[in-house]
């Protein structure tokens, strides 16, 4: 067994929302070995998304320390020591973000001591597959949730003359829970919702009507709105208008209720997963929960209910109101590594025996090399870097944001008051804007 197996692990985790913190932390616990002791520290990417304290807990893993920082911040943190400060770095953010990193560690890095450097996707990759794999190209693992996508990135590397060994097969890390075991009392449906699908008031609105009027006509039943953040809380994608608004104007019966929290304990009393194309729908049939991804606004990329083509879980809801209960494709489950045949315990195996043969490797890792350089992407590689605060070479920028210490009292006051400024603009000024264009 390789000595980095058992020994101490320290690693660290960039996350810029709070799914994606998520992601990242799970990841980072499933990566590491049952028998090493493992500090985690985590870095919260400062911008419109940072989570919550509540969102963190949520999440339920304890990290050794976890701060706030911009990214010249963090890449001056990482340049510290950085072959004896972390063994691994999960790199938790959107592609650009990631991109942005890559070459900032890179120039603070060069060729000396470094840690093994980890990136992935959140959940299901329905759309800007070639951009998003490009720009998280360079890391020393790219991580792919199912057989699907490992073999989906590994043509998309390959196709632009990519080094594609980076791609690991593993899979969600926040699958798990007791397997179902039948209805529960009452027999409860939850309608998974998602902060940016669809994103227009009709169809909002449309789903949510259909979901009040599925409880009025079935009176026995439970049903619950799942809901990803609270108002005023800021998630991965934006929000302009949170069902908490939409139902303010209707009379909704007894038996609907809005919930929030942790998406395992709502799984644990349904019977019944309903949405559009939540990954929630991978978590319930991982379970084996009946599931249920609607049909009723098409099925179309821009919904990303396309990728459930094939599952046996499409579904409308008068025929979920007529009582259907879907029965998934087992072939096209054990593809997108739902792991419901009980696999799952072995899915990271192959990632951490990368993880370690990299961490044991003679002479150290060799300098991060992604695939968009001055050479290859010249007209788009410093837009991306530059909106991190970087030049060309991965070095901040003269007068980029990069504190010393912790900001103050006034300056967090300043900062959650922009924050909301900038929710407030996109959730209430935005959308009359858009209404009156269309007067």
């Amino acid at each position: 067994m390789p000595a980095s197996a058992t020994k101490s692990l320290r690693v660290a985790v960039l996350a810029d929302s709070d799914t994606r913190w998520k992601w990242g932390a799970l990841t980072a616990q499933r990566l590491t070995p049952a028998a090493a002791e493992v500090r985690l520290d985590g870095y919260l990417l400062r911008g419109r998304a940072t989570p919550t304290a509540r969102q963190l807990k949520e999440v339920g893993v304890q990290a050794d320390s976890l701060r706030e920082v911009t990214g010249v911040e963090f890449l001056r943190a990482m340049s510290e020591d950085p072959g004896d400060r972390y063994d691994v770095l999960v790199l938790a953010l959107v592609g650009g973000g990631v991109q942005a990193m890559l070459h900032g560690l890179r120039a603070a890095w060069g060729s000396g001591k470094r840690p093994v450097v980890v990136t992935g996707y959140v959940g299901v990759v329905y759309e800007k597959l070639t951009d998003g794999l490009l720009l998280r190209h360079g890391a020393d693992l790219v991580l792919a949730n199912s057989r699907h996508d490992a073999d989906r990135f590994r043509a998309v590397y390959e196709g632009v003359g990519a080094d594609a060994s980076s791609v690991t097969e593993v899979a969600l890390p926040f699958l798990g829970g007791e397997p179902y075991t039948g209805e529960h009392e009452p027999c409860t449906v939850v309608f998974a919702a998602q902060p940016s699908v669809p994103d227009n008031r009709r169809d909002r609105a449309y789903l949510l009507n259909r979901l009040i009027e599925h409880a009025r006509k079935h009176p026995e039943r439970e049903v619950l709105l799942k809901l990803r953040s609270k108002p005023g809380e800021h998630t991965t994608h934006i929000e302009e208008l949170p069902y908490q608004k939409l139902v303010q104007d209707q009379d909704p019966p007894a038996n609907f209720r809005l919930v929030y929290g942790h998406m395992g304990e709502v799984l644990d009393r349904t019977d019944l997963l309903v949405t559009v194309s939540s990954t929630a729908a991978l978590e319930a049939l991982h379970r084996r929960i009946p599931t249920a991804v609607l049909t009723d606004l098409g099925v179309r990329e821009v919904l990303g209910n396309h990728h459930f083509t094939g599952s046996g879980c499409l579904a409308s809801w008068d025929q979920l109101d007529a009582g259907h209960l879907p029965v998934p494709d087992e072939a096209w489950v054990a593809r997108q590594g739902v792991a419901a045949d009980g696999s799952y315990d072995t899915a990271f195996d192959g990632a951490r025996e990368r993880i370690a043969q990299l961490l044991d490797r003679p002479g150290g890792l060799p300098p991060l090399t992604p695939y968009y350089t001055s050479e290859t992407a010249p007209g788009y590689l410093p837009g991306i870097l530059a909106r991190h605060h970087l030049g060309p070479d991965g070095v901040p920028l003269p007068g980029a944001p990069a504190a010393d210490k912790a900001p103050g009292p006034v300056r967090q006051i300043v900062r959650r008051a922009a924050r909301g400024a900038y929710r407030h603009g996109v959730q209430r000024v935005a959308p009359v804007i858009r209404r009156m264009g269309e007067l």
